[in-house]
């Protein structure tokens, strides 16, 4: 018994993917897959949103089968062993509480954009305490709160495109049709070469990370075996649709050398439109809406570490104390864990963001795509092991596997691969393999001290 509660309902099980996998990086970072690419950062966007569909279809494979607290860490470790079930979740944790620190930081600043004067720490401290209340409160609550801050941003999503799209063909009042001639006309399609749109590949994937946090639910849905498939197919559908009509919009109508990889919020091609249309207050509006954006990425982030850090006691890799939850089944002792590590990422990010902040965000992306590896690994030895002992096919199947999940590790290996070689991320491995160093020795360091 884990004591986690099954209170999620499926459209809450969606959101909540949506929430993990958006957040601020479409409104904000977005420019800064396009200064690298290009009109062609559309391709990158496709290319990587059928990795992250494959390992949403992978993952509900293996969930509808185990439907059990820890998610992928306790597939992983079902499937690849003892040591990668500890570093996949671990790594993970610590990827997530580098995102924490991050978009909390990102929050404060948004809120300095109506209060200059206002001192950072205050907003940090404050939407700190709220986040960890709501995720203290029964996870019917959660739910329900990130269902309503992950609508914002879908919605905002929804109507950016529909309005771009109108723009494009039949164009807006004092505005005559923009068409597409922005994907062409400025240096051609492909302006900085195929190369080009391999690097963005890095920038790109980073977006879709958080595919994988619909299976940290599957303990806490009500009906498992239905919620979790249907929301990882739905949330990489959605994710893909968003990024890819999204990407191709601002490309359609702003010239790509124009769009600016900057974090100002004016400066958002989001903003850009929307001003364009004649929305008044634009960047307002927008600050409001990345403001959501990254207090619902941190809100699921939270959920996520807390439920890893369970995970973790209850296999006896992490303190027994983390195991115990409170009356409304929430596990409030790990998520203290989680709250130190929030507290000292977002100290990080604030003393060190010239220093050691870099290469936390490269231990990010490292950890991500490390964890996403062992997923595939895992679904390959999954498909084995059920066709050896004759047991029937899980109820959701991926595609073309094994060869699908072939294509999708290499793919996934080549980005990782690439990190060094990119000025966002060049200090992943920096940051990764240490860490994995330091992971393994703490592995076999816990299993001598069990054995004696």
């Amino acid at each position: 018994m884990t004591g986690l509660r099954r209170a999620l309902s499926g459209r809450q099980v969606g959101m909540i993917a949506i929430g993990g996998a958006i957040g601020t990086g479409l409104f904000l970072g977005s420019g800064l897959a396009i200064s690298i690419a290009g009109p062609a950062v559309i391709i990158a966007y496709a290319v990587a949103a059928f990795a992250a569909l494959a390992l949403a279809y992978a993952l509900a494979e293996m969930i509808v089968v185990h439907p059990e607290a820890g998610g992928f860490g306790a597939v992983i470790r079902e499937y690849l062993g003892g040591l990668p079930g500890f570093i996949s979740r671990w790594i993970y944790w610590a990827a997530q509480v580098v995102n924490i620190g991050s978009e909390v930081i990102a929050a404060g600043l948004y809120l300095q954009f109506w209060y200059p004067q206002l001192p950072l720490w205050v907003p940090v401290v404050g939407f700190s305490v709220v986040m960890l209340a709501i995720n203290l409160a029964a996870v019917r609550f959660f739910g329900e709160f990130e269902y309503w801050f992950a609508m914002i941003k879908v919605v905002t999503i929804v109507v950016f495109v529909v309005l771009g799209v109108v723009y494009i063909v039949f164009g807006l009042p004092g505005h005559a049709p923009a068409g597409v001639g922005a994907l062409t006309e400025h240096g051609g399609f492909l302006p900085n070469g195929l190369g080009a749109v391999w690097l963005a590949l890095t920038v790109v994937t980073f977006s879709y990370l958080g595919t994988e946090a619909v299976s940290m639910t599957a303990a806490e849905s009500r009906d498992p075996a239905r919620d979790v498939p249907r929301a990882a197919r739905s949330t990489v559908l959605r994710l893909a649709l968003f990024y890819v009509m999204g990407m191709l919009v601002v490309v359609s109508i702003l010239p790509w050398d124009q769009i600016s990889s900057s974090e100002d919020v004016t400066q958002s091609p989001f903003v850009r439109l929307f001003s364009l249309v004649g929305i008044p207050a634009a960047a307002g509006i927008m600050n409001f809406v990345v403001l959501t954006a990254a207090l619902s990425a941190m809100n699921t982030n939270l959920y996520l570490t807390a439920r890893m850090t369970h995970s973790l006691a209850l296999d006896g890799y992490a303190p027994r104390w983390f195991a115990g939850v409170s009356a409304n089944g929430v596990p409030r002792r790990a998520l203290v864990l989680s709250a130190a590590g929030l507290a000292l990422a977002a100290a990080l990010a604030v003393f060190t963001e010239e220093s050691a902040f870099p290469l936390l965000i490269g231990l990010a992306l490292f950890a991500a795509l490390v964890v996403w590896l062992m997923i595939f690994a895992s679904h390959l030895v999954f498909r084995r092991r059920r066709a050896a002992q004759g047991l029937d096919p899980s109820p959701v199947r991926l595609p073309g596997a094994p060869v699908t999940t072939v294509l999708a590790m290499l793919f996934v290996a080549a980005v990782l691969l690439t990190t060094p070689f990119t000025e966002q991320f060049n200090t992943a491995w920096k940051a990764g393999v240490p860490f994995l160093v330091v992971l393994c020795i703490a592995y076999y360091a816990i299993n001598r001290r069990k054995a004696a």
